[in-house]
C-alpha cells in the first residue's frame, strides 16, 4: 500500500505544543517520513497534555502518529551537530522555539541551508520572527485574546470567552501544513532552493475571526459579543429541546430562513420587509428566537431533527465526544478510525483530515515512546557507532 502523495519527503518536527506537531502530523498522514526531535529527558510537553490511560498519554497517540522519534539535546554542541546531520537529509524542518534560539545554538535556518540549500524551514512562534513582540512568550491563549476572538465570544453581558481547546494552535497548524506545501512547490520552480516560512499563532486566527480590521477601517465599527447569535442572520442560536438536549439552527441562506419560520408555524413574518435581509433579521433576533425556541422546547431532539430534515431546514445536534463516535454519518464517512497500537491494543482517533481519490493518506502507526527510533536514525542512517550513541545517551544528550 502506498503511504500517500508525500512519500519520499522527509520532515523534521522540532516543535512542541500543538501547532507545529499538528502541521507535521498532517504531512505524515500523507506519507512524509516525519522525524520527531524531542528533549532527551523532558520529551515534548505534549506528552503531558490531556488524559492518560495507565500512564500512557492518549493525545500523544494521535498528534505524533506517523512520526519516528529521537531525543536530542539541541542546546549542546553534540546535539546541535546531530540535528545538522539530520537536516542535511531532510526537505522540511518545523520549529517553534522562541525567535533567536536556533541562532544561539548555531543551527539557524541560514546555517542549516548552507548544508542543505533545498531545506524549507517553517518557523512558528507566538508573534512572528520580527516586531516589538517577537521575543514575548507566545501561546494560543494569547492569540485567541489578541485576534479579536475572545472579544466576540460569550454572552453580551458576560466576560470575553476563551475556547476550551487549542483553537489558535490548531488553526495555525493547519495553515502551517499549507504554507509548507506552498514553499515546497516554490522550490520546484526556483531551482530547488529552499526558504524560511515565518508564521505566527496570531495571524491565522485573526483571519478566521473575519474582516474586523477592514470594517473598523472603513466604518469605525467594532464588533461586540452576542452569545450564540450572529450579526449576519437570524434565527441563529442553540435551542433546548423538551428532553433536555440542545440543537443548533443556522439560517445563513434566505430560503432556509423561510423554511424554518414556516416549520415553526409563523409564515406571516416571511412577508415582513425586514425578513428579506439577513442583517435585518438579526435585528429582530428576539422575536425569531422566541418563535423557534418555543417550538423546539415542546419537542424532543429526535422530533426536532426529523421535522427539520423533512422541511429541508438546517439543524444539528450539539454533540459530546460520545455522540460523535456513535453518529452514523461520522462512522460511514470514516471520520474517526480504529488504529492498532502497541500499548493500548487499538485506539479510536480522527482520520486523516481529507480524502484524496488517487493518493489517499493513512495512519501507519500511532505516537511512539521517546527515543524509540534513536538507534535506527543515528546508527543506521547517520553512521554513528553504537558506542558513541551509548556515550551520548549516558550524558543525556540523546535518548
Amino acid at each position: 500500500m502506498h503511504d500517500g502523495p508525500l512519500t519520499g519527503l522527509r520532515v523534521i518536527d522540532a516543535s512542541t505544543i500543538l501547532a507545529g506537531p499538528l502541521c507535521c502530523q498532517i504531512l505524515g498522514d500523507f506519507g512524509a517520513d516525519v522525524i520527531k526531535v524531542e528533549h532527551p529527558v523532558a520529551g515534548d510537553s505534549m506528552r503531558g497534555h490531556g488524559h492518560a490511560k495507565d500512564g500512557i498519554p492518549l493525545w500523544w497517540k494521535e498528534i505524533s502518529r506517523n512520526k519516528r522519534t529521537i531525543g536530542l539535546k539541541l542546546s549542546t554542541p553534540e546535539g546541535a551537530d546531530l540535528l545538522r546531520r539530520l537536516a542535511a537529509t531532510a526537505d522540511v524542518l518545523v520549529e517553534n522555539f522562541r525567535p533567536g534560539t536556533l541562532e544561539r545554538w548555531g543551527i539557524s535556518p541560514q546555517q542549516l541551508q548552507e548544508l542543505n540549500p533545498g531545506l524549507v524551514v517553517v518557523r512558528i512562534s507566538g508573534f512572528g520572527q520580527k516586531g516589538p513582540y517577537a521575543h514575548r512568550p507566545g501561546f494560543g491563549t494569547l492569540a485567541e485574546a489578541m485576534s479579536g476572538f475572545a472579544h466576540l465570544t460569550g454572552e453580551a453581558d458576560g466576560p470575553p470567552t476563551l475556547p476550551a481547546f487549542g483553537l489558535a494552535d490548531s488553526i495555525c497548524g493547519i495553515a502551517a501544513s499549507s504554507a509548507t506545501m506552498v514553499a515546497l512547490w516554490a522550490r520546484t520552480r526556483n531551482g530547488g532552493k529552499g526558504q524560511v516560512v515565518d508564521l505566527s499563532l496570531l495571524e491565522p486566527i485573526m483571519t478566521a475571526v473575519g474582516p474586523g480590521p477592514t470594517v473598523y477601517d472603513q466604518l469605525g465599527v467594532i464588533g461586540h459579543r452576542h452569545g450564540n447569535r450572529s450579526t449576519n442572520n437570524a434565527p441563529r442560536n442553540t435551542y433546548r429541546t423538551k428532553d433536555g438536549d440542545w440543537v443548533a439552527v443556522s439560517t445563513s441562506a434566505q430560503t432556509i430562513a423561510e423554511r424554518v419560520l414556516r416549520l415553526v408555524g409563523h409564515p406571516e413574518v416571511i412577508d415582513e420587509p425586514w425578513f428579506a435581509s439577513g442583517r435585518e433579521r438579526a435585528a429582530h433576533a428576539d422575536l425569531l428566537d422566541d418563535y423557534v425556541g418555543g417550538w423546539i422546547a415542546e419537542r424532543t431532539r429526535d422530533e426536532v431533527m426529523r421535522a427539520f430534515e423533512e422541511a429541508g431546514a438546517a439543524v444539528a445536534p450539539v454533540y459530546t465526544a460520545r455522540d460523535i463516535v456513535t453518529d452514523e454519518h461520522v462512522q460511514a464517512a470514516e471520520m474517526v478510525v480504529k488504529v492498532p497500537d502497541a500499548d493500548l491494543g487499538e485506539v479510536l482517533m480522527h482520520n486523516v483530515m481529507w480524502r484524496m481519490s488517487e493518493n489517499p493518506g493513512r495512519i501507519r502507526f500511532t505516537g511512539r515512546p521517546l527515543g524509540a527510533d534513536t538507534d535506527d536514525l543515528l546508527v543506521n542512517e547517520l553512521g554513528c557507532t553504537p558506542e558513541t550513541v551509548a556515550e551520548l545517551r549516558a550524558r543525556e544528550i540523546v535518548a
